[in-house]
C-alpha cells in the first residue's frame, strides 16, 4: 500500500516501515509494483556477457549490499572461473531486526531485483534463479511470487525457486540460507570455501542480496558515467539505509554516498546530538561528535570504527543509556545464536551475563574484567561471525563510552540518578 510520498511494507519488531520515494533504485515506490510500470521507468536491460559484467561491477566499484562490502566483480569472476554448474541465488532474507531494504525492495519495485538478477544468471549461463525470502515478513513471498508470475507470463525463459526461512537473526547468513537450500537447518556451519567456489551442492554459487542485483541492474541500465553522476569519486551511486528499523517510525531511504549522517538523521526526525548505532546489532556506536561530522561512506564511517553494513542506522534517545541497550542487545543475540560451537552455546551468554551484571552497576573491577576476557576469548573461533560481530558491538561501547563503563562498573547508571526511574530488567 502507498501512503503520500511513501510506501508501508512490513518492519522489525514494530509493524510497519515507510519506504521513501528516492532517487533511483526507490524512484518508482509510489508507482506500483507491476511489470508494466516497471518498463517505463527501466527498459529491459540488454544482455551483458560474464567477461564485462566483471569488467563493468569492478570500473564502478560494486559492493554487495548485506554487511560485508565485497567487491562483486571479484565475486562474480571467482564464479566464472570456478566451474560450469552454477547457482545464482537472491538473499533476501534479512535476518537483522533494523534492516527492511531489501523487503520494501521486493514489495515495492521488486522487478530492479529480478532484472540484476536475470543479467547475472544469463551472464553465468543458468536457467534458474534461487530467491530467499524473510520468515518474519509473510508478506514477501507472495509479491515476490507475484512478480515472478508476471515476468513468466510477458515471456521470461529463466525460472525461479522461492525459499523462505525460518526467521531468527542468523538464518540469513550465508551458509544458513545454503543449509536452508539443501533441505537442512537453517542455521550457520563452518564452511571452508567461499560460496562463490563451493555452495549450493558444493558448486559455484553467486550469492548475493536484493540490493546488490538491484545496483547491477540500475549499473547496466544507466552506464557507469550515469551511475556515477551521484555519490563520491570512490564510492559512486547510491546506498539503502532502513533508520530505526527495530522502532516505531521506521524508515527506509536512499542516499548518494557521501551525504552528512546529520542530514539523514535530521531528515527523519532524529537527533543529531545523541549517539547512534551504525551498520546494526553487529555494528559499532558512534558518537554524537562523530554523527555531526561523518558522512554516508564505507571509508569516513571505517576511520570511525564502524561500519555502514547492511545499511541499518540506529537513533537513539540522548536520555537513553548505551550501557544498557548495548546490554538488551547481547542479551537477544546470545538467544539467536546456532549454538554449533562454544563460543555461540558457551561464550555469548556468559557475555551477556556480564554485560547484564556491568548495566545494573556496582560490580567493580570483576565485572569489568569478566567483560574484557570475553571479548578478548571469542572472536575467531566460531563457526560464524556471530561471535566476531556481537564482540565488535561490545568493544565499540568500551571504546566509545568509557566513562559511563566505569561509571556504571564502580557506583550505578548516571543518567538515572533515581534509582526507581530505572527499567526493570
Amino acid at each position: 500500500m502507498t501512503e503520500g510520498g511513501h510506501a508501508v511494507v512490513p518492519g522489525g519488531f514494530h509493524g510497519q516501515v515507510a519506504v521513501v520515494a528516492g532517487p533511483r533504485l526507490l524512484s518508482g515506490v509510489t508507482d506500483g509494483p507491476g511489470l508494466a510500470i516497471h518498463r517505463r521507468r527501466w527498459p529491459l536491460p540488454p544482455p551483458i556477457s560474464a567477461d564485462d559484467l566483471v569488467a563493468l561491477t569492478g570500473r564502478v566499484d560494486v559492493r554487495g549490499r548485506g554487511g560485508a562490502a565485497f567487491p562483486f566483480s571479484r565475486k562474480l569472476a571467482t564464479a566464472v572461473d570456478a566451474g560450469n554448474k552454477r547457482f545464482v541465488v537472491v538473499n533476501a532474507s534479512e535476518g537483522e531486526p533494523g534492516s527492511a531494504k531489501d523487503s520494501g525492495l521486493l514489495l515495492t519495485v521488486p522487478h530492479l531485483v529480478l532484472d540484476g538478477a536475470e543479467l547475472v544468471a544469463e551472464a553465468l549461463q543458468v536457467d534458474m534463479i534461487h530467491i530467499v525470502v524473510p520468515g518474519e515478513r509473510t508478506e514477501v513471498r507472495p509479491a515476490v511470487e507475484a512478480a515472478i508470475a508476471e515476468r513468466q507470463d510477458d515471456g521470461g525463459t529463466i525460472s525461479y525457486v522461492v525459499h523462505q526461512t525460518n526467521g531468527g537473526f542468523v538464518g540469513g547468513q550465508a551458509r544458513a540460507v545454503i543449509e536452508l537450500m539443501s533441505g537442512r537447518e537453517n542455521l550457520p556451519v563452518t564452511s571452508w570455501a567461499p560460496e562463490a567456489i563451493s555452495g549450493f551442492k558444493n558448486k559455484p554459487t553467486l550469492l548475493s542480496n536484493a540490493e546488490t542485483y538491484a545496483q547491477v541492474a540500475a549499473l547496466v541500465g544507466l552506464g557507469p558515467s550515469e551511475y556515477a553522476r551521484v555519490g563520491t569519486a570512490e564510492e559512486p551511486g547510491t546506498t539503502l539505509l532502513t533508520v530505526a528499523g527495530d522502532g516505531p517510525g521506521a524508515v527506509v531511504l536512499e542516499v548518494p554516498f557521501g551525504v552528512k549522517l546529520a542530514d539523514v538523521l535530521d531528515h527523519c526526525g532524529h537527533s543529531v546530538d545523541a549517539p547512534v548505532l551504525m551498520g546494526g546489532y553487529h555494528g559499532a556506536w558512534l558518537s554524537s561528535t562523530d554523527v555531526i561530522q561523518r558522512r554516508v561512506t564505507r571509508a569516513d564511517l571505517t576511520a570511525a570504527g564502524a561500519t555502514l553494513g547492511a545499511g541499518v542506522v540506529l537513533p537513539v534517545d540522548r536520555e537513553a543509556c548505551p550501557i544498557d541497550l548495548t546490554a538488551r542487545i547481547v542479551a537477544y543475540l546470545a538467544g539467536q545464536s546456532a549454538r554449533r560451537c562454544g563460543p555461540c552455546r558457551n561464550g555469548l551468554p556468559a557475555l551477556a551475563e556480564a554485560l547484564d551484571a556491568l548495566a545494573v552497576g556496582g560490580g567493580g573491577t570483576p565485572v569489568l574484567e569478566r567483560v574484557r576476557q570475553m571479548t578478548g576469548l571469542l572472536p575467531g573461533r566460531g563457526s560464524c561471525a556471530h561471535p566476531d560481530g556481537t564482540v565488535r558491538l561490545v568493544n565499540s561501547m568500551l571504546r566509545m563510552f568509557p566513562d559511563e563503563v566505569n561509571a556504571h562498573a564502580y557506583d550505578a547508571c548516571p543518567r538515572v540518578n533515581d534509582p526507581r526511574k530505572a527499567v526493570a530488567r
